[in-house]
Formats: structure tokens, sequence, C-alpha cells
């Protein structure tokens, strides 16, 4: 049965499938299989068991001042400079509240306050992912940001306490170690060696893992490499990976030869290990 889903990038499309009866409509499957193409070699294959993408919160932080014209900034309480320190406060939860050993992102993709140079306005709204593979690392984290932005609008003097509204959320994706031992040595039979490799966990976030745990059924997702292989040897060697453009990039364009044929093939071979094998 192939599935293809709305709405990956909103975390949204998945859940909306399984909300329009997608498990009462069609019948249950034996294994759950998935592939994105990302920033590798173009035509490889990379997967590994365990977790394999990383779970995500998106947030909205709206933090509430006193307006003022610029000459009189002593009338204001200025929510520009709160939401400013915040975001720096905020690059601390990472590197000092996280155990080396583990792993956490908080990036703040967005900060929006104001529309003139000369008015300092009421309010500022900063919005924020946050990603990790560990649940405990996760809600620290979630915890060290609801406490931080609280102490901060304190700190100013905020007019009241700030709102925090969840935006979306990826759940951690699992790869079940049996099923993908199984896809592996289908590929591994299919492709040369070189194109099937182990990957790490990657801090890219996905709601396929929605499928399998909804289902009850083992899932193994995989990636496919989309960039020009002479470029990215070039890249690696010269220690320079992170030049190359990747997902989201507005740079990012897979090579339709060999990823396409590449992924088609993928998909066919992970099926027939359960379909022919």
């Amino acid at each position: 049965m192939a599935v293809f889903q709305p709405g990956e990038e909103m975390a949204q499309g998945a859940q909306a499938m399984i909300d329009d009866g997608l498990f009462v409509r069609f019948p249950k499957p034996d294994v759950v299989l998935g592939q994105h193409v990302m920033a590798q070699p173009a035509g490889t294959l990379g997967t590994r068991a365990g977790v394999i993408t990383s779970a995500a919160d998106s947030l909205q932080i709206r933090m509430f001042g006193r307006g003022a014209h610029g000459s009189m900034p002593q009338a204001s309480i200025d929510p520009v400079v709160m939401a400013a320190a915040t975001v720096l406060r905020l690059q601390s939860l990472v590197s000092r509240e996280v155990a080396p050993t583990d792993a956490a992102v908080v990036t703040i993709g967005s900060l929006q306050a104001g529309e003139k140079e000369n008015v300092i306005p009421d309010e500022a709204i900063i919005k924020l992912n946050v990603r990790s593979y560990d649940e405990s690392v996760r809600q620290h984290v979630l915890a060290g940001i609801e406490r931080i932005v609280k102490a901060e609008a304190a700190a100013s003097g905020a007019v009241r306490p700030p709102e925090i509204t969840p935006l979306d959320r990826y759940s951690l994706v699992k790869n079940d170690p049996g099923a993908t031992r199984r896809v592996v040595s289908a590929f591994r039979r299919q492709f040369s060696e070189d194109r099937v490799h182990e990957t790490k966990p990657t801090m890219a976030s996905e709601d396929f893992g929605c499928f399998g745990v909804e289902w009850q059924v083992p899932s193994v997702f995989w990636f496919v490499g989309g960039t020009d292989a002479d470029a990215y040897k070039q890249a690696e060697q010269a220690g320079r990976l992170s030049d190359l453009p990747t997902n989201h990039s507005p740079h990012f364009a897979p090579l339709i030869h060999p990823t396409l044929e590449a992924g088609v093939m993928a998909f066919v071979v992970a099926a027939f290990a359960w379909l022919a094998p």
C-alpha cells in the first residue's frame, strides 16, 4: 500500500491521515517503510536501527512590555531588550544544562518586535525550535525555556507574564531492529557495498513515526542521498561539508539522476523483502 503523505513539514500530515480513517479504511500492514532525500552522495542509502530522527518541539513566546516614544525610554518597559536578553540566555540551555554525552538543539528562528525605529513597542514575539533524542533531555530543555522566559520577563518588570504557545511537535522516529536488518540485507543484495551505509541519528524530524506507533507494527525509515557525489567528496576532503546546500536551503536541488532511480528502487527492494522474500 503506497501512502503519499501531505503536510509533513508542518507535523500535521501523518496525524491528519490517521484522523481521516487511514487505519479503518485500509488493512493493517506487516511493516511501515519510509524514505527521505538528504544531503548525502546521490544514489546512496543510509539507515540505522533505533532512533534515526529527533523529537522536535516548536514554541511561540509572547513577551509583554510597555510602549513609549524612543525619546522617552524611561517611560517604557522595553520588550525588545527583554526578548534579546531571553534569546541570549536561552543559548546557555544546551551548553550549560545538557551533558556533553547527550544532545539537544535550541534554535530561535524568529524574533519580531515593533515597526518604527523611534517607537518602543508593547510586545515582542519569539519563535523557537527544540530538538532532542532523549525524553528526559527534552523535558529538561522545555522546562528550562519556561523558567528562563518567565525569569527574564520578571527581571524586566514585564506588565504581565509571557505567553508560551506550542506550535507543533514531532516524536522520535525509531527503526525496529529486526525489520531494519531485513531491509538492509535486501539493500545490500541489490546495491553495491559503497551505496549502503549505516547513518548516525540526525536532528532532522519526521512525523512518519506516527504510522508505526499508531498501527503498532514495526517501521523502517531511511535516507536517499541527493547531492552530487563529486561535489560531496570534494567538500568532505576539504572539511567543508557544511558549505553544501542542505534540506530547506533555497539552493538544495537534488540531482534527478541517480537520486530518483535509487529512491524508486529502494522502495521496491524494501517492499519485496516482505512481499517476495
